[in-house]
Order: C-alpha cells, then sequence, then structure tokens
C-alpha cells in the first residue's frame, strides 16, 4: 500500500467533503421530525399487538375468566 503524506491526506478529504451533498436545515428538520413520528407509530403499534397477542394467550389459556 503506497504511503500518502499528510498534507495530500488532507486535501484528498477535502476533495471527496466537497462531494457531498449536505441537507438544509430544513429537511434536517422535517427528516427527523418524520423519525420521531414513525417511532412513536412503531411503538403504538408493537403495544397493541402485544396486548391483543396476550389478551389471546390469557383466552386460550383460560386464564381471561
Amino acid at each position: 500500500m503506497a504511503k500518502t503524506n499528510p498534507f495530500n491526506f488532507v486535501q484528498q478529504v477535502r476533495d471527496e467533503v466537497a462531494k457531498v451533498t449536505w441537507p438544509t436545515r430544513n429537511e434536517t428538520g422535517v427528516t427527523t421530525l418524520m423519525v420521531v413520528i414513525m417511532a412513536f407509530l412503531a411503538a403504538f403499534f408493537f403495544l397493541a399487538a402485544d396486548q391483543v397477542m396476550g389478551w389471546g394467550v390469557s383466552l386460550v389459556l383460560g386464564l381471561g375468566r
């Protein structure tokens, strides 16, 4: 593997970072809000699924009198 001196390394890093399309502040905020909403929806879904399955198991085992 060829050795790169620190100056060339820093230059290569700067060249690569310049190619990145960074999101705007608004895009970051909207994406963050979407992630939070989806996390709450998933948590609610799994809570409901767990409650239904628990009720079903209790009913089958005769514990739901």
